[in-house]
């Protein structure tokens, strides 16, 4: 699904440069649910920026579903983000004199998707996040959970291969995480692959994969190891036993 080779990206000031990303390579499949994490400033949302477009690289490659896209203009990325990537920053970044339902279906509508066909996957998006009541309110009558679950909708209204998520519960109180997470993990279990960058070790225990950057570069990549199951009865028991 994406594939990235030898990524540098630099930061420059009159002062200094700061290199921000240093010769990563990365693999995600299809499917996966891959976190980043990492310090501040190790370069965790630099590399999601790259990876969806919001920034260039130096130098590297990007590769999306078999199309090398880091050549891409602004113009470009744009039609592939409505088309294959969603976007959850921390901050829900509503368009703060829109309903609800209108932030959500004007990426579709941007991407030619027919009205009719926009407002369905509106609603059937509002009800399974649970804001079907919400559709007609302004965003800025919602609490931050509710707002980061329209941005959530927002971000896959297009119904995109590839879900990138910079740091989405980062200012929420642990309800609303667990809420987040709850949701992520269902369109994970739809196919829906997700980079999720985090500094919160018990967000990046619900991933596939857990990916550690520092100073740029990736220190460690492995997959999230669960502890085992207890048993839970004496049948149970008798099974393992056998």
């Amino acid at each position: 699904m994406l594939w990235v080779k030898d990524l540098v990206k630099v930061h420059r000031t009159a002062a200094a440069a700061t290199h921000a990303v240093r010769h990563v390579d990365l693999r995600v499949d299809r499917g996966e649910f891959v976190a980043v994490m990492g310090p501040s400033g190790a370069g965790k949302s630099t590399l999601l920026h790259l990876l969806g477009g919001l920034d260039r690289p130096d130098s590297g490659e990007i590769w999306l579903d078999g199309r090398r896209v880091d050549h891409l203009g602004e113009a470009g990325w744009a039609v592939l983000r409505r088309r294959s990537v969603g976007f959850v920053f921390q901050f829900s970044n509503l368009v703060s004199n829109m309903t609800v339902a209108d932030n959500v279906e004007l990426p579709a509508l941007l991407a030619g998707v027919p009205a009719r066909q926009a407002r369905t996957r509106r609603e059937e998006l509002l009800a399974d996040l649970g804001l079907a009541d919400k559709a007609r309110a302004a965003s800025t009558a919602l609490s931050g959970g509710e707002q980061q679950r329209v941005a959530l909708a927002r971000a896959l209204v297009n119904h995109p291969g590839l879900l990138l998520a910079d740091e989405p519960t980062g200012n929420l109180d642990s309800r609303n995480t667990r809420d987040v997470l709850r949701l992520l993990t269902r369109f994970h279990g739809r196919g829906c692959t997700i980079v999720l960058v985090t500094h919160d070790a018990r967000v990046a225990s619900t991933a596939d994969r857990v990916i550690s950057i520092f100073d740029g570069e990736i220190a460690d990549d492995a997959p999230v190891e669960l502890p085992p199951r207890p048993p839970r009865t004496v049948a149970d028991v008798v099974r393992l036993g056998d």
